[in-house]
This record gives C-alpha cells, sequence and structure tokens, in this order.
C-alpha cells in the first residue's frame, strides 16, 4: 500500500495536487490517497455521497472532513479532522462570458468591485471569487446551486480575499477560514472550511 506525502499542510488541513486523467472520476484517486494515509485499502475507506454527491468519511473516520476537486490534468484532495471542509481547482483560461456571468450570479457588492477593474483584473478576480465560492458551498454540502450571490467576498489591506457577508444559513462569516492560491502554474486553487462543531444539523449527513 503506498503512501503520498501531501503536497501542502495549511494549518490542519493535508492537501494533495495529483495527476489526473481528464474526463475520469476523482473518487477513485482520493480513496487511493486516503487508504494510504489512514492504512486501509482504498475500496475499505469508509466513505459514502449524500444526495447532493457530497462526500462523507463514516465511523471510525467520521470526525475528519474530506473533498476534492479535479480540473484539467490535476486533482486537488483535501482532509481535516474536526471541520466541514471544502477545495476547488479551476484551470486558468479564456473567459469571453465571464462578465456576463458576474452580473448574473455574483453579489452586487461583488459585481460593483469587479465592473471597475480591467478585463485582465477582472478575470484574476474572477477565478479567485469563483474557486472560493465553490470551496465554501462545497463544505457546506449544497454546491453552487446554494447560489453564489449568498456569499460575499472581499480583498483585505495586503490583497487576500476573505468572506466579508453571508447568508445564514452558511452559519457565521468570522468562522470561515478560506486559504487561496496557485496550486500549479495556470490553477488557482481554493480551500475553506468550517469548524464542525459548529456546523448546522441541516448540512449533516443522515
Amino acid at each position: 500500500m503506498s503512501v503520498t506525502a501531501p503536497a501542502w499542510q495549511v494549518g490542519p488541513v493535508s492537501l494533495w495536487l495529483l495527476p489526473h486523467a481528464h474526463g475520469t472520476r476523482g473518487e477513485p484517486q482520493a480513496r487511493e490517497v486516503l487508504g494510504g494515509h489512514f492504512a486501509l485499502p482504498p475500496q475499505d475507506v469508509p466513505m459514502t455521497r449524500d444526495v447532493r454527491g457530497r462526500p462523507w468519511l463514516l465511523p471510525p473516520l467520521s470526525a475528519f472532513g474530506t473533498g476534492w476537486s479535479h480540473s484539467g490534468d490535476h486533482l486537488l484532495l483535501g482532509l481535516g479532522e474536526d471541520m466541514l471542509l471544502g477545495v476547488d481547482l479551476e484551470r486558468l483560461r479564456p473567459r469571453p462570458r465571464m462578465r456576463e456571468v458576474v452580473e448574473r450570479y455574483f453579489h452586487p457588492e461583488e459585481i460593483r468591485w469587479l465592473q471597475s477593474l480591467s478585463d485582465i483584473d477582472c478575470a484574476d478576480r474572477f477565478f479567485r471569487l469563483w474557486c472560493a465560492k465553490e470551496a465554501m458551498l462545497k463544505a457546506h454540502g449544497h454546491g453552487i446551486s446554494f447560489g453564489l450571490h449568498r456569499l460575499r467576498f472581499a480583498e483585505d489591506a495586503q490583497g487576500a480575499l476573505h468572506l466579508a457577508w453571508c447568508d445564514a444559513a452558511l452559519g457565521e462569516a468570522t468562522r470561515w477560514t478560506l486559504h487561496e492560491w496557485l496550486a500549479a502554474p495556470g490553477y488557482r486553487a481554493a480551500l475553506a472550511w468550517y469548524p464542525a462543531g459548529d456546523a448546522l444539523p441541516a448540512i449533516m449527513p443522515a
């Protein structure tokens, strides 16, 4: 049984970046890595999916949160204890309808912010915001169908994104942790987590 070392350790979260064959499912790779981490055969990793497709680890590993995302030729996997966790990975590419997507789906304050930027700066912020929103909504468990406008990010004095406001169904904005970075040349990534002890019962598995 092979053990793959994490590519990054962000606070309590271990993160792996793996080569991924485009068009294939991510779960088999996730099981391989998690199996190596927990010294289990991949098929014995106690994991299930809820009705929305969100992965949950089951006893005796239910204290851990996990999630993965694949784009292009890479897969990003995260694992952390006592948290709801989500990751997103996006290959940077031209988005001709980027401003239309922003105006249709983003929070009004984010729309005003991105409309004030040049096309180059708007594209940079667009991918950063998209990854952050995806990661957080994956952690929450509903995905982007919950509504990209129901959470708002802003830049701090150092230019890092932080959650400035969110719908009450997402919990307290100040309890969320966000980490964003370039995972590989041409790939933007984000990690978001929320303390499991503060999670809303509605988003825990049945």
